[in-house]
């Protein structure tokens, strides 16, 4: 690997500028292909195999036009001061207001009369109508949207109290406010780092043609394979976090080599075979953890791992070719004149300049050990980097206790999780639509917005209507129920269709109770009739994703952490350090979930983020967690343990080569998780809850697992186990082929020589942190 890759970034490096013109015309071909080719991004979800999607799967078979593709809204209009809706005035204020909707689309097909449909609230103050058009919702325009706007306007200022819910109502405009304030505070993090602008904008540059590759492909592909809206959200936050990083690494690695005395071309060709083999690593375990989500079977789950993956995998190519080019253009600029006192000073370990897996001992003129001399602040002997580890060294056990006691304090409230699909009822309290979603739970129940929809079906038409005829007698006995519509046959008359509305809201917990009773109600009333009887409706939906979820969360774990432990055992040739980064993983997430359920589910700390709303999160968040947060934390597993085996191998006894490997690596680990944190935290300020529940989950999962996990409890552990951590079975060892990811080969190769010593170069033996 590394050899291949050193390769790879001595070609990229002579042929600079046609690698910059093949990524110019990947980058052009991607764009053309969205710009012609792209589709509307859907918002459906869809469960194959749960008894809810196969209920949702017969009404659009039997009942194709209650199923029709047309977009929809629901216009609540509410009589001002308690008054009458049916009063002559209010009455002429929602004929004149539902006429103006009429007019506000040439698409709208019909706008239902709440008084001939009798939609209104037994108190006679409340009224609502549903609106139909003949078009999907992905077709509207600005203008039809802007015409229901105007609409609803004139019947507020009629008097009425008006709002409305629905797919026809103004998509929420995309913002990208998160992308710039992560790239701004990246931006900051890399030139406290570097102290050179020229090596803070590489990784900027990097990240941004990978992230535009990427949103380009997806949005090309988002018609063909109706990805879902979240997909290009995931993909872009993974992308800008790991594109950054990865391209950091490489920089950083090259920094390193350049003061160890090799010229440009040789220093970006080793920076990649070390660094960029150990990207290329990184980033295929976050492929895999991504990729893996399609087990659950799942469609917005399967498109949104899919679309995050193929986002990393560009970054991963980014990185290892155009970042060696780039290199070439930037020469000296690169290298930087010094970083402040401050990040001398505070930034634990070596210079950023050491990269992730500072091969000292393994590439290049190195020194046989550590420089003599009195200490320096900045340096390994008297950094942040060298006092922490020694602590950690001095009482391993303590340390090691004390942290995952402090993960599963944390992790607590994650027992309390709650599931759930977003409905009006989770939208922000200025929106219409959560103002529709309260006017109608006040006038016509808590349960009117969460209907369940009950189908009875059989081949022959006659046991259909007996077991209609039954079950709709005895679904008016259950306690929870506060009406249930006659049923509704199909033309052929072999499927009816029975709505109940419950008297409790949706996400209660007496409405999943009758959902179950209603199925086994069904199940009684098909084994005595011989129809079919399904469930489905919002709560039913929740009911069976998180059903599936559970179900698919053991195989899914197995899977990734199982693929993932064979490869680094193939990597570290070890046994218990894979093992032990995987327990680190489960810890990382559990801690993570429960700051999420104490924040957005409990409200702690909840006007810090701006969170107006509490209350269940989606249902796929915790599985979607779970594959980002493993694939990123084997990220930093890697760049911070492959230094302290790279120092055992060399000869270092283990707790020696623990410290070695943290001090050496643990800058560049920190910047990196640093970065990764503002990134994701910017997309706190996301509208969307879902969105800003990700950055929110992200940023404090990458802050435990590197901070907490990699950077305490992996050495207090790698401590503790001494030699046996790095012991393999003999039997093992023979079989597994030997992977090069830290650059051995070109460690034993015929070195080059260094550049002669030059003015303002800092020797090789200098360990002092200084560019």
């Amino acid at each position: 690997m590394a050899t291949f890759l050193h390769r790879i970034g001595r070609t990229a490096f002579r042929r600079r500028w046609l690698v910059v013109l093949l990524w110019a015309l990947v980058l052009g071909a991607v764009g053309v292909a969205a710009a012609n080719g792209s589709g509307p991004q859907t918002t459906n979800v869809t469960l194959p195999g749960t008894e809810a999607q196969r209920a949702n799967d017969l009404l659009e078979k039997q009942f194709p036009a209650a199923n029709a593709d047309g977009a929809n809204a629901r216009v609540v209009l509410r009589a001002p001061g308690g008054e009458k809706i049916d009063s002559a005035d209010n009455r002429a204020a929602l004929k004149a207001t539902l006429a103006d909707v009429q007019k506000s689309s040439a698409h709208i097909a019909k706008v239902s009369d709440p008084f001939a449909a009798k939609a209104v609230s037994a108190t006679g103050t409340t009224a609502y109508s549903q609106v139909t058009y003949s078009v999907p919702d992905t077709e509207l325009t600005d203008r039809d949207h802007s015409g229901l706007d105007k609409a609803l306007e004139s019947g507020r200022d009629r008097g009425l109290t008006v709002e409305a819910s629905g797919n026809a109502l103004r998509p929420p405009e995309e913002s990208h406010t998160a992308e710039v304030i992560g790239f701004a505070l990246a931006a900051v993090i890399l030139l406290i780092t570097f102290g050179s602008l020229v090596a803070a904008g590489l990784p900027l540059v990097t990240a941004l043609v990978g992230v535009a590759v990427s949103m380009a492909a997806i949005t090309a592909l988002s018609g063909p394979f109706e990805l879902n809206s979240n997909a290009s959200v995931l993909a872009t936050m993974l992308g800008i976090a790991v594109g950054i990083d990865y391209a950091l690494f490489i920089v950083s690695r090259y920094r390193s080599e350049r003061a160890a005395g090799y010229d440009a071309e040789e220093a970006a060709a080793r920076a990649n075979g070390t660094a960029g083999s150990a990207v290329v690593f990184a980033g295929l375990t976050v492929v895999i953890a991504l990729a893996g989500l399609a087990v659950v079977n799942l469609s917005i789950l399967t498109a949104m791992g899919l679309a995050a993956a193929g986002a990393v995998a560009v970054a991963v190519l980014v990185a290892v070719t155009l970042m060696p080019a780039l290199l070439g253009f930037a020469g000296e600029r690169v290298v930087g004149r010094g970083r402040g006192r401050f990040v001398r000073r505070f930034l634990p370990g070596r210079a950023a300049a050491s990269g992730p897996t500072s091969a000292a001992s393994a590439t290049g003129p190195t020194p046989t050990g550590p420089a003599t001399g009195p200490a320096r602040a900045g340096s390994p002997e008297t950094g942040l980097a060298h006092r922490w580890i020694a602590y950690v060294l001095r009482k391993p056990a303590k340390v090691l206790v004390l942290a995952v006691l402090a993960l599963g304090v944390i992790a607590l409230p994650a027992t309390r999780l709650e599931l759930g699909l977003p409905d009006d009822g989770s939208k922000s309290a200025s929106s219409t639509q959560r103002k529709a979603y309260d006017m109608l739970s006040q006038s016509f129940g808590p349960g009117f917005n969460g209907p369940l929809t009950v189908t009875v079906d059989n081949d022959d038409p006659a046991v259909a209507r007996t077991g209609a005829a039954e079950l709709g007698t005895s679904l008016k006995d259950l306690g929870d129920v506060a009406a249930v519509t006659p049923a509704v046959f199909n033309k052929a008359g072999d499927t009816a269709l029975i709505t109940v509305v419950p008297k409790s809201a949706p996400g209660s917990d007496a409405t999943k109770e009758l959902v179950g009773d209603i199925r086994s109600l069904a199940d009684r009333t098909g084994a005595d009739s011989g129809a079919r009887a399904l469930v489905t409706g919002t709560t039913a939906l929740n009911i069976d994703v998180s059903d599936k979820f559970s179900k698919a969360i053991v195989p899914y774990l197995a899977l990734v952490v199982g693929l993932a432990v064979l490869v680094l055992i193939l990597v570290f040739r070890s046994v218990l350090v894979p093992l032990k980064a995987a327990l680190g993983f489960l810890l990382s997430v559990l801690a993570s979930l429960g700051a999420i359920v104490a924040v957005f589910q409990w409200g702690w700390l909840k006007d810090l983020i701006g969170l107006e709303q509490t209350g269940p999160l989606m249902s796929l968040m915790p599985i979607l967690m779970v594959g980002i947060v493993f694939g990123l934390a084997m990220d930093y597993q890697v760049f911070l343990v492959t230094r302290m085996r790279e120092a055992y191998v060399h000869g270092a006894d283990a707790r020696t080569a623990v410290a070695d490997g943290f001090r050496h690596s643990a800058t560049v680990v920190t910047v990196a998780a640093l970065i990764m944190i503002t990134v994701f935290a910017g997309f706190v300020g996301s509208d969307d809850a879902m969105i800003k529940a990700l950055g929110f989950g992200l940023a404090v999962a990458v802050a435990f697992d590197a901070f907490v996990v990699r950077m305490t409890i992996v050495p207090a552990a790698l401590a503790l186990l001494g030699n046996r951590a790095w012991s393999l079975p003999g039997w093992l060892d023979r079989i597994l082929p030997h992977v090069d990811i830290e650059g051995e080969k070109l460690a034993r190769a015929e070195p080059v020589p260094p550049l002669p010593e030059q003015p303002g170069r800092r020797p090789a033996h200098d360990y002092s942190g200084r560019s």
